[in-house]
C-alpha cells in the first residue's frame, strides 16, 4: 500500500483516541505518548505485512528509531490525538455555554436545516458569541422556516453530539440566512409538494434530512440492510457524477468539460447540504480520479480512499465518531477491496501457480462474461460489504442484516435510476408543471425501493438482533480490518486466521464481560402500546408489559422476546399493569418464550381473549402468579421494586381496566423511576389521598396512557416531580395521543420528554446516583432539578 495509506491509518487512528478520552482524565503527556505507541504500532504492523512504506523494501536491518517514515508516523499518530482531544473539549465548553444560556432564560440565535413545525424536530446549529452548537430541535410553541435566524429559548439537554432543545422558536428580526440553510429548506419544501407520501425518503435522498423518517420505516431498512440509503453518501454523489458525465457525452461535449462540470455540479451540492462527511469523502475521490486521468498518471484506488478518508478529518478530528462517515469509509474500503479479490481470481499470482481446485476455479471465473461476471462482482461485493460494515450496523442498529448482499443487489440498480431522477425533479422546481411530471415518473421505482426493504424484511431471519459489548464491537471490528486485508493481500491466509479469531472474540465476549453495574429502563418501541423492560445491574430482567397483538402476530413475538434474548440474561419477572390488549397482547409469547420466575398483575378479570390466552399460558408453563397489593415489594440485585397501587377494593370497584393499573415504584440508590401504566386522573387521586408523597416523588415518570389527557393531572405531578418523562405511543395513533395539554404542562414545569413515536426504543441508566440516557444515537445526563429534595 501506499504511504498515504499507513498516513491516513494513524491519523484517523489517532482522531478516534483523541475524541473518545475526553472524560478518560488522561494527561496531555498520556494522549501524546498514546498517539505515539498507537503510529508505532500500525506503523510496524503494517510494513510487516507489506515489506514496503513506500514502494521501497523495508531496511529491517536498521532499528526502527533510525527510520524516518516511522519515526513521522509516530509524530502523526499524537499530534492527531491531541487535535482531537482540543476539539472535543471545545466542543463540551460550547454546549455546556449555550445549554447554560438556555438555563437562565435568554434566547440563544438559531438557524434550521428544515421548517420546524410542532411536534416534529428539526436540526441546526445555535450560536452564542463564537461558538456553533449542532442542536435538535423540538418546538413548544412558534414555527420557523429553514435558513431563518430566528430565537430560541427552552431547557437544552448536551448530548455527545450537540443539544436536543425544547422550547419556543420564532423567527429573528431582520431575517438572516445562510445560503446551505435556506437552500435546504426551500429543497425540503419542493419535496414536500412534489412527492407526497414519499416525500421522508425523497428528503433523506436528496438533502440529508431523516427527521420526517418513522422509526418503523427506519427499523425496516436497517432490517434490510439498506438503512446506508437513507442518508447522503458517496454511492448518492457519484451516481449524480456519472448521471451528469453521461449528459456531457450525449450533447457531444468533450471528455475534459464533461468531467469538470460534474465535478463542479457535484461540488456545489455538497456544499450547499452542509459537506456531510461522506459526501465529501465521495467528490474528493472523484476529483483525485479525474485529476489523474487528466494528466494520465495512474492513481492507486487505495490513494484516493486514504484522501477521501481524511481531508473531512482535518479541519473537524470529531467526524471520525459520525456513522455515516465511518459507513463510508469502511464501505468503499470493502469494494475496493473486493475489487482486488475479484481481480486475483481472475487473474492469479504469477509468482504462485495454480494447481487443483483453484486452477479450476481461476479458468471458470476466466470464462465468466457479461451479466454473469457483473452478478458474480455484485454479489461478491456485497458479501464483503456487508462482513466489514457489519459491526458498525450491529453496534448503532442492534441487528446484523443476512440478507443486505442480496438486497442491495436489488436495490442498487432502483437507486441509481433514482437518484438522478430525484436530482432532476428538484432542479426543476421552478417550473412545477413539469418538475411534477419527472416526480411522477419517480413515484414507481420509489414504491419499488419501498417494496424491495419491506420484501427483504419479511424474509425469515434477514436480520439476527445482537446486542454486542464494547469488547465484543472491538473484536468485530478487527474481524472486519482482517477481511478487507485478507481481499487486497496476497496472502489472504494470515489475515483469514485474525479474522476468525477475532469473531470467536466477538462471539464469546458477552459470555465474559461483567456486568454492568447499572440500572437499565429500556422503552421498546412497540407501536400504539406499552413493553418496558428493567434489567438489573446483575443483568436480569424485569418486564413490564409486552405491547399490542395483531392479525397474525404481537409485539411480544415480534419485539420483546428478540430484544431480550439479543442481549442475553434471565427473566426474573414479568408484571402485567392491566389487561388492554395494548399492555398485554404481546404477554403470552412472552411466558412462552422466556418464561420468567414471577408473574404479578392486578387480577382485573375482562373477557377478552388475550387475557385468557395469558392466563392458560401462565398455568401451562407454571409461572407463579400473584396479585399485587399496595406495599408489595421485592429487593433483586440491589434494586427496590414496590407496588403502591391499585389495592383490591379499589380495583373491585372499577368498570375501566385503565383505573386499575399497577403503579411500580423502582428504586437504585438516589434514582426513582414511577411506572404508571394506563393510571388516570381517578386512580392518580387515590395514590395521592392514600400513598406517602415521599414514595411517589420520583426523578423518571413514565406518562401515563400514553399521555391521554386523562392522566398526568397537575396535583400528581406537582408531587412526583420529575426531571425526565417518556412516553410509549404509536406514530400517527388515532386516539391523539400524546396530547398537546399534556406536553405543554411539562413543557411549563421544564420536564423534558422522550416518545417512541419521535425516537423509537430508547435507554435510561443510572448508577444509583445520575440519571443518563441513550435515545436516537445520542447519549446524555439528566441535570439535577434545582430545589429537589
Amino acid at each position: 500500500m501506499p504511504l498515504l495509506v499507513h498516513i491516513a491509518m494513524v491519523w484517523i487512528a489517532g482522531c478516534a483516541i483523541g475524541v473518545t478520552s475526553g472524560d478518560g482524565g488522561w494527561s496531555t503527556s498520556t494522549r501524546l505518548v498514546v498517539g505515539s505507541g498507537l503510529g508505532l504500532v500500525v506503523a510496524l504492523v503494517i510494513a510487516q505485512g507489506d515489506r514496503s512504506l513506500s514502494g521501497a523494501r523495508l531496511n529491517t536491518e536498521q532499528p526502527f528509531w533510525r527510520d524516518a517514515r516511522l519515526l513521522a508516523l509516530m509524530l502523526i499518530g499524537g499530534a492527531a490525538v491531541l487535535l482531537g482531544q482540543a476539539e472535543l473539549q471545545w466542543n463540551h465548553s460550547c454546549r455546556r455555554w449555550v445549554a447554560g444560556t438556555l438555563a437562565a432564560g435568554q434566547p440563544v440565535r438559531v438557524s434550521l436545516e428544515a421548517d420546524l413545525i410542532p411536534p416534529a424536530r428539526a436540526q441546526g446549529i445555535a450560536v452564542v458569541a463564537s461558538c456553533r452548537v449542532p442542536v435538535w430541535v423540538r418546538a413548544t410553541s412558534g414555527r420557523l422556516a429553514a435558513g431563518v435566524w430566528g430565537t430560541l429559548q427552552g431547557t437544552g439537554q448536551p448530548t455527545d453530539r450537540g443539544l436536543r432543545v425544547d422550547g419556543a422558536v420564532h423567527p429573528a428580526a431582520p431575517e438572516r440566512f445562510e445560503l446551505a440553510r435556506r437552500f435546504r429548506g426551500r429543497a425540503g419544501q419542493h419535496i414536500d409538494a412534489l412527492f407526497g407520501g414519499h416525500a421522508p425518503v425523497v428528503r433523506a435522498l436528496l438533502i440529508a434530512d431523516q427527521a420526517a423518517i418513522p422509526p418503523s420505516l427506519r427499523d425496516q431498512f436497517a432490517q434490510a440492510g439498506l438503512v446506508h440509503l437513507l442518508s447522503i453518501s458517496g454511492l448518492h454523489v457519484a451516481i449524480i457524477a456519472g448521471a451528469l458525465q453521461t449528459l456531457g457525452s450525449a450533447l457531444r461535449l468533450s471528455r475534459l468539460v464533461a468531467t469538470l462540470t460534474s465535478l463542479l455540479v457535484c461540488a456545489g451540492y455538497v456544499v450547499l447540504l452542509g459537506a456531510p462527511a461522506p459526501a465529501v469523502r465521495s467528490a474528493v475521490m472523484l476529483a483525485v480520479v479525474a485529476l489523474a486521468e487528466h494528466r494520465q498518471q495512474p492513481v492507486h484506488a487505495w490513494t484516493a480512499l486514504a484522501l477521501g478518508a481524511i481531508i473531512p478529518t482535518a479541519p473537524q478530528p470529531s467526524v471520525v465518531a459520525d456513522l455515516g462517515w465511518q459507513l463510508s469509509v469502511s464501505g468503499m474500503a470493502a469494494l475496493v477491496a473486493a475489487r482486488a479479490l475479484l481481480h486475483r481470481w481472475r487473474h492469479g499470482d504469477p509468482a504462485r501457480p495454480r494447481h487443483g481446485i483453484a486452477l479450476r476455479c481461476t479458468r471458470w471465473l476466466q470464462r465468466l462474461h457479461g451479466w454473469r461476471r457483473a452478478l458474480l462482482r455484485e454479489i461478491v461485493t456485497g458479501i464483503v460489504a456487508t462482513l466489514v460494515t457489519a459491526p458498525l450496523v450491529a453496534w448503532t442498529f442492534g441487528r446484523i442484516s443476512c440478507i443486505a448482499p442480496f438486497s442491495n443487489l436489488l436495490a442498487g440498480p432502483v437507486v441509481a435510476v433514482i437518484q438522478p431522477g430525484l436530482f432532476l425533479a428538484l432542479l426543476l422546481a421552478p417550473w412545477p408543471s413539469v418538475a411534477s411530471w419527472v416526480a411522477d415518473a419517480m413515484r414507481p421505482p420509489l414504491a419499488l425501493l419501498n417494496g424491495i426493504a419491506a420484501q427483504s424484511a419479511a424474509v425469515p431471519y434477514a436480520s439476527l438482533a445482537v446486542a454486542p459489548t464494547a469488547l465484543g464491537a472491538l473484536c468485530a471490528a478487527l474481524a472486519s480490518a482482517a477481511v478487507v486485508r485478507a481481499s487486497a493481500a496476497r496472502r489472504s491466509l494470515p489475515a483469514l486466521l485474525v479474522a476468525a479469531l477475532a469473531l470467536t472474540g466477538a462471539v464469546w465476549a458477552p459470555t465474559i464481560v461483567a456486568p454492568s453495574g447499572r440500572l437499565e429502563l429500556h422503552v421498546l418501541d412497540v407501536g400504539q402500546g406499552d413493553a418496558l423492560a428493567l434489567r438489573t445491574p446483575a443483568g436480569r430482567w424485569v418486564l413490564v408489559d409486552a405491547g399490542r397483538r395483531w392479525e397474525g402476530g404481537d409485539a411480544g413475538r415480534r419485539t420483546v422476546v428478540p430484544y431480550v434474548q439479543a442481549r442475553g440474561g434471565p427473566v426474573a419477572a414479568f408484571i402485567l399493569t392491566h389487561p388492554h390488549d395494548d399492555h398485554a397482547g404481546g404477554a403470552a409469547s412472552v411466558l412462552t418464550a422466556l418464561t420468567p420466575r414471577l408473574w404479578w398483575e392486578p387480577a382485573f378479570v375482562t373477557p377478552s381473549g388475550t387475557y385468557a390466552e395469558l392466563l392458560r399460558t401462565g398455568m401451562a408453563r407454571n409461572i407463579p402468579w400473584h396479585r399485587v397489593h399496595p406495599n408489595d415489594q421485592w429487593a433483586l440485585d440491589g434494586v427496590s421494586l414496590q407496588v403502591l397501587a391499585p389495592d383490591s377494593a379499589w380495583t373491585a370497584s372499577q368498570e375501566n381496566a385503565n383505573e386499575t393499573s399497577v403503579v411500580l415504584r423502582v428504586a437504585y440508590g438516589d434514582i426513582v423511576f414511577l411506572l404508571t401504566g394506563d393510571a388516570q386522573a381517578e386512580e392518580e387521586a387515590w395514590m395521592l389521598a392514600h400513598t406517602d408523597p415521599a414514595l411517589l416523588r420520583a426523578d423518571l415518570l413514565k406518562v401515563g396512557h400514553h399521555g391521554s389527557r386523562t392522566s398526568s393531572s397537575p396535583p400528581f405531578l406537582a408531587v412526583v416531580q420529575p426531571r425526565l418523562g417518556v412516553i410509549s405511543v404509536g406514530a400517527g395513533n388515532r386516539y391523539g395521543h400524546p396530547a398537546s395539554a399534556v406536553l405543554a404542562r411539562f413543557a411549563s414545569e421544564g420536564i423534558p420528554v422522550l416518545r417512541t413515536d419521535l425516537e423509537g426504543a430508547f435507554v435510561i441508566s443510572t448508577d444509583g446516583h445520575r440519571l443518563d440516557v441513550a435515545a436516537g444515537g445520542e447519549h446524555w445526563s439528566v441535570p439535577p432539578r434545582r430545589g429537589r429534595r
